[in-house]
């Protein structure tokens, strides 16, 4: 049975941020950095963040997101929305973002 999205099928959004962090000198400076802004995007945007890769560089991270919705465009901007607020928390400075949204 094919749906619509009037039927309710899901949207699943996936996000990447790259992260630059200028002047860490350590793991320990760089975690405290990380698990900041993990916490500021989750409590912001009810969201599961995590940090995804590069975890032995002092300063650089992957920081990983997921949403679910039922809305493309919602998903979209809430995920848009993510990105500028991890650029403006001025943690470290965002290199790169990517985003790919998934409809079930």
């Amino acid at each position: 049975m094919e749906r619509t999205m009037e039927q309710g099928s899901m949207v699943a959004g996936l996000g990447l941020i790259v992260l630059h962090i200028d002047g860490c000198r350590s793991l320990k400076e760089k975690r405290a950095v990380v698990k900041a802004m993990i916490a500021r995007l989750r409590n912001a945007f009810n969201a599961s963040v995590a940090e995804v890769g590069l975890n032995d560089l002092h300063r650089s991270a992957h920081i990983g997101i997921a949403l679910v919705g039922n809305d493309v465009s919602v998903v979209n901007a809430r995920m848009d929305q993510m990105f500028n607020a991890a650029d403006q928390m001025g943690q470290g400075r965002v290199i790169d973002t990517q985003m790919e949204i998934f409809t079930i």
